[in-house]
């Protein structure tokens, strides 16, 4: 956050989320709506309902370990996911739960979750239940495979939506098996498209004064994307889907090896390309019909990547650094290891990375990411450590509802909070 908008307006400030998410898909989009300034308040049961609680590795009074949870124990999953954000615990089995939570939905602008099918109805915390409280209430949800599901019966891990959605076959090598992406890209995707339509249904309520059931799925968000890269035509058209660290369409745009690593070329114009045969001695081989224009590059991607790769990997990254991009305004920079970019102090001043925080024991040796929002007029981070499970029961309950300690001491006791 830049001094400029260290004080400045939050720009979701005012708006309070009830937020009944689990694992990945559905925190990403809550902690997203807190970085942006909501008032996000984290319900879970009594004992720990968000199953990333039980994902090592795990902070304790050791440090970062990957054993066995012990009391005390907090997995690093929670810490990230969790950060500003309140606890509230509450048990939504239970009629009294349920009726707190209606009672708070009276005072709430969004329902956020991502349960499995069918839950939010057993648990009478659904939208066509919840609308009739408050009309005003937006309400939405992450799903794997969509509501009702595409798919029903299948269960929707981020592997499964990789899967089914066909991005695995574009991902890996043409005489390799289809692959997996590296991140856990479906869950961490169709959060974006459900913060982006949750503030639009925010938007028109404060027009209409009606809020709106909005539904995303990581398979639907995921698929969506194949369509940008016209898959479709180019497997017609004999180009395999999967061309490993190369963009065919755009070559010479890739990886290639040097003699001590790896850089990443984009040359995706004629001017680029000639700059790279002119940095390899061979300006000639801008004539060569093969070569000469994107098209003929595009089908000819395999001889011209063995030959820039060839070139390359007579030279150091950084020989190949300074030749293509300080002498010639080629992009290429080198390949990154991860735990180097998580230690770029760049991104870390951008606030783009931030160190993970304990709720008691401070800062930990643990990377957490950032809000990558830069906005001239607004204040927007995550500034918070995650709560301590329920420890905003008195604050919340007692500010919202006006429950005395009396009260929340005899729901405590019988273990509906």
């Amino acid at each position: 956050m830049t001094e400029q908008t260290a004080t400045a307006p939050r720009p979701l400030e005012g708006v309070r989320v009830l937020d009944l998410t689990v694992a990945l898909a559905g925190p990403y989009g809550t902690l997203l709506l807190a970085g942006l300034g909501a008032e996000v308040i984290k319900i879970e049961a009594p004992q720990g309902g968000d199953i990333a609680r039980f994902n090592p590795p795990f902070h304790g009074k050791d440090g970062i370990h990957f054993d066995a949870l012990e009391d005390g124990d907090i997995s690093l999953s929670i810490l990230a996911r969790a950060r500003s954000k309140k606890s509230v615990s509450l048990d939504l089995k239970t009629d009294d739960g349920r009726r707190i939570f209606h009672e708070l939905v009276k005072h709430a602008d969004v329902v956020f979750e991502n349960l499995s099918d069918g839950v939010v109805e057993r648990l009478g915390v659904d939208y066509e239940t919840l609308r009739k409280i408050n009309p005003r209430i937006v309400y939405g949800s992450v799903t794997g495979l969509g509501r009702p599901s595409l798919y029903p019966g299948v269960k929707a891990m981020d592997i499964t939506v990789q899967a089914l959605s066909g991005a695995m076959d574009t991902t890996g090598y043409q005489d390799g098996p289809p692959m997996r992406f590296g991140l856990p890209i479906s869950d961490l995707l169709a959060p974006l498209y459900a913060v982006i339509g949750v503030q639009a249904a925010l938007r028109q309520r404060d027009r209409t004064g009606k809020g709106q059931h909005v539904v995303v799925s990581m398979l639907e968000c995921l698929s969506s994307l194949l369509a940008f890269e016209h898959f479709d035509v180019f497997q017609r058209h004999g180009f395999p889907a999967r061309s490993g660290n190369y963009h065919n369409r755009l070559t010479p745009f890739g990886v290639y090896a040097t003699c001590d690593g790896h850089v990443s070329i984009a040359a995706a114009n004629d001017a680029w390309t000639r700059s790279i045969f002119e940095a390899m001695g061979r300006p000639e081989l801008i004539e060569d019909p093969r070569f000469a224009s994107r098209g003929p590059r595009a089908t000819n991607a395999d001889v011209l990547n063995r030959l820039i790769e060839d070139w390359t990997s007579q030279h150091g990254s950084e020989e190949v650094i300074r030749m293509l991009a300080t002498e010639r305004s080629v992009p290429c920079v080198p390949v990154r290891t991860a735990l180097e970019s998580l230690s770029d102090p760049a991104l870390f001043a951008a606030g783009t990375l931030q160190q993970l925080e304990h709720p008691v024991d401070g800062k930990i040796d643990a990377v957490g990411g950032g809000v990558p929002i830069h906005m001239s007029g607004s204040a927007v981070g995550l500034e918070r450590p995650a709560a301590l499970l329920g420890s905003d029961n008195a604050g919340v309950l007692g500010q919202l509802l006006g429950l005395d300690d009396a009260a929340l001491a005899e729901l405590k006791a019988r273990k509906v909070i």
